[in-house]
């Protein structure tokens, strides 16, 4: 009977376990629905130049990555918070600054090529037989994989503010459900929306009737518009999110660059916004520009 009374006992403390775990996921969820955004927005755009016949094997090569770093980060995430909590904000800061650089880098890259000439240039090496397709795809998978790394820290690191106050292995649950949540919904959409024309392609070869082809004539020309407008919003969610780390990191600073914003009359959710968006691309033009003198000193010094 006490073995029984035992038992009964464990199976409560695990549902109420489970019970917590279901309510700080849906809490953290919301908490972190923005960033999601963005990282759905960055990932679409990192797949623009890829073969159709490649996508979703690049999409789910970046997924397998992106669930990789999951591994990674959410037991660290864990043991940091409970041994030196401190560690978390220098590391979310040194995400934020590469996410600014690499925002600045495709802006600045951008401004020197017309759209339709950077669009040619970036499907230019798939119709070039010299080119090696596979270093291409594996260039771009690391590229994807890499920023993804950051965009999880914040979520992580978003998440572990809802359930700092509970158990390890509530906290361990949480994010993992929040892990998982996320790379199944970012890069199931990805997937969905580099497809985009190719169902357009599907529906005009197989048309039986005038709606079917007008559908399909719609979907093939919304498709590159839809990835430069993804292109665009990655590059503004880089901004936005490294910025955002940088103006969070400093609670003094963030008062300083956003109050005089609000007491103008600017709505209190906006300000942070868009003050973190002129700070990262401030911040990642500096970056650039650094980067930028110290390669071209490095390349006088080997001449």
């Amino acid at each position: 009977i006490m073995a029984i009374a035992n038992l009964l006992a464990l199976l409560d403390d695990i549902a109420t376990v489970l019970d917590d775990i279901s309510l700080m996921t849906q809490a953290a969820a919301k908490k972190t629905a923005a960033v999601m955004g963005d990282d759905l927005a960055v990932n679409a755009e990192k797949v623009i130049g890829v073969r159709p016949n490649r996508e979703l094997p690049v999409v789910w090569a970046v997924a397998k990555g992106s669930l990789l770093n999951k591994v990674i980060l959410v037991p660290a995430a864990v043991l940091v918070a409970g041994i030196a909590p401190w560690l978390i904000t220098p590391a979310l800061v040194c995400g934020g600054l590469f996410l600014c650089f690499e925002g600045a880098e495709k802006l600045l890259h951008s401004v020197h090529k017309h759209t339709e000439q950077e669009a040619e240039a970036r499907l230019q090496p798939l119709a070039d037989e010299s080119v090696d397709l596979v270093a291409l795809e594996k260039k771009k998978i690391r590229g994807a994989v890499r920023t993804d790394f950051i965009l999880s820290l914040e979520i992580i690191v978003l998440t572990l503010a809802v359930v700092e106050a509970s158990s390890w292995p509530t906290q361990l649950g949480v994010l993992a459900g929040i892990s998982l949540l996320m790379t199944i919904g970012v890069y199931g959409l990805v997937a969905g929306i580099v497809k985009v024309d190719d169902l357009g392609v599907y529906l005009l070869d197989t048309a039986d009737g005038d709606f079917q082809r007008g559908v399909g004539r719609g979907l093939v020309r919304f498709a590159p518009r839809l990835m430069q407008a993804l292109s665009l919003l990655g590059t503004v969610a880089m901004f936005l999110v490294g910025g955002g780390i940088l103006l969070h990191a400093s609670h003094e600073l963030e008062h300083l660059l956003t109050a005089p914003l609000i007491e103008f009359g600017l709505n209190s959710g906006i300000a942070p916004t868009l003050v973190g968006g002129l700070l990262g691309l401030l911040v990642g033009l500096l970056l650039a520009v650094v980067f930028a003198g110290v390669s071209a000193v490095r390349t006088r010094l080997t001449a």
